[in-house]
Order: structure tokens, then C-alpha cells, then sequence
């Protein structure tokens, strides 16, 4: 897949690329809008948690990082003089599995709160009033795509980025 990223000046532009992306069979969960707070966005597909925030990148660090300190806990609870030596394998993997727990948790608590790195980008033009664009598409179709973009938009600035879709069910934003 590629993420085609873009700026686009208004609502109205907005609402045509989309609708042109439509008739093109572009999915519309493949179109993804990030507007300022409070930017009525009504019928246009809005981009969600995974678009806007840090959420997937930092529950996998998190699961990591969770995982090895949880490994290394049980790998000392049963090593140490007194350690429990019978139930080692099961100490070690409960000890594994709270800490990857927990570290994903951590870790999506602090991810959900921080803008995503494309959002991070573009924060200025968006509190402009500017919108964020992010299209997915498959790689055979982007130039394609990117010429129906710029039939609306001919001076849109289009970054391509490889992109590939996390494995991790879509999460309602409510």
C-alpha cells in the first residue's frame, strides 16, 4: 500500500477530491480527514485514532519493552537463592505476559495522547484551518490517484509514504 499525504485548502476542495476518490472506488476507509477542533467535517470520512495519534506505534513499543522486563523479573525470581525452581517455566512466562501487558498499557495510555508523526507535520497548517488528507491505496493506482488529485487541488503538495496496515483491529474513536 501507499499513503498519499496532503494539505488541502478548504472543506469544499476536501469534499471534491473525496467524492472524485469515491467514484474512483477508492474505499472510504481508505480516505482519512484531520481537521482543526471543531471543523464540522459531517459526511466526510474522518480519520481515526490510528491516523491521528500515536496509539500503534507505541503499544508495540510498549508490548517490547513490557515483555523484556517482564521476561528479565521472572528470570531473577527464579534464579535467585530461594527462587522458585519447580515452577520456573510458569514464572517466567506469567512474569513475561504481566509486563507485556502492562507495557502495552503504559504505553497506549501516553501514545493516545501524543499526535501522530503525519500529524505532527502538518499541526500549523491544520490550526490554519487547512485540511489533512491521507489516502491509502494500492501502489499500482497512485499516480492514478494523485492525478485525480490534482484536477482539484493543482498545486497540492503530494508526499508518497510507504505504508502498511497494522495488523490491529480499527478502534472506535468514542
Amino acid at each position: 500500500m501507499q499513503r498519499l499525504v496532503l494539505l488541502v485548502p478548504d472543506l469544499l476542495t476536501t469534499r471534491n477530491i473525496v467524492d472524485d476518490l469515491l467514484l474512483a472506488r477508492v474505499k472510504e476507509e481508505e480516505i482519512h480527514i484531520i481537521a482543526r477542533e471543531g471543523v464540522p467535517l459531517e459526511d466526510l470520512p474522518e480519520a481515526g485514532l490510528k491516523e491521528k495519534t500515536d496509539l500503534v506505534p507505541a503499544l508495540k513499543r510498549g508490548l517490547a519493552a513490557g515483555s523484556a522486563v517482564g521476561l528479565l523479573a521472572g528470570l531473577v525470581a527464579v534464579l535467585l537463592p530461594g527462587g522458585i525452581v519447580a515452577a520456573g517455566g510458569a514464572v517466567i512466562l506469567a512474569a513475561t505476559l504481566t509486563g507485556a501487558a502492562v507495557g502495552a498499557l503504559a504505553s497506549s495510555l501516553i501514545g493516545i495522547s501524543i499526535p501522530g508523526p503525519e500529524v505532527r507535520k502538518y499541526e500549523e497548517a491544520i490550526e490554519r484551518g487547512e485540511l489533512l488528507m491521507l489516502v491509502d491505496v494500492p501502489k499500482p493506482r497512485a499516480q492514478e490517484i494523485v492525478e485525480l488529485i490534482l484536477k482539484h487541488h493543482p498545486k497540492a503538495e503530494i508526499k508518497e509514504v510507504e505504508y502498511i496496515p497494522p495488523p490491529l483491529p480499527e478502534m472506535p474513536d468514542e
